[in-house]
């Protein structure tokens, strides 16, 4: 098990309030030994002009996935903050939900490397996406 700070699913649903997460409705749904998985609809808050899922959406759900398992890899006193994101987006889709999985890709001491899938209902690749965290001794 990877996980440093002990959160359960609804833990992890409380921090969402009065953010951009609660704004487009992304839910966590499971936390495995090494994995958190997230949903988020394709809907009016998540389309793009012509009616399908926003490229900016899905890096927000990708963000938020890659994001929160760091956070609960660090030991107190670290915190960590995004470097860089990169997404590849290869299916479009117009309506219902996509759901997102992250993983490990690399633990470091100073930068954690994670890959987050984000899929469609059939189990089909929506978005690939990898983001980079530096992490960080937090100040006193």
């Amino acid at each position: 098990m990877i996980w440093k700070k002990e959160f359960t699913v609804e833990d992890i649903n409380q921090f969402r309030d009065n953010t951009l997460v609660g704004h487009l409705d992304i839910k966590f749904l499971e936390k495995g030994d090494d994995f958190l998985t997230a949903s988020m609809p394709v809907d009016g808050r998540t389309h793009q002009p012509m009616g399908i899922l926003h490229g900016g959406a899905s890096v927000v759900l990708a963000e938020t996935l890659g994001s929160t398992a760091s956070f609960m890899t660090l030991e107190d006193g670290f915190h960590s903050v995004g470097l860089e994101i990169k997404a590849n987006h290869l299916k479009s889709i117009s309506k219902g939900e996509v759901i997102g999985r992250v993983k490990a890709v690399h633990l470091g001491r100073t930068t954690q490397v994670w890959d987050i899938d984000i899929k469609n209902r059939a189990g089909e690749n929506i978005c690939i996406s990898r983001l980079t965290m530096a992490v960080l001794k937090s100040k006193a």
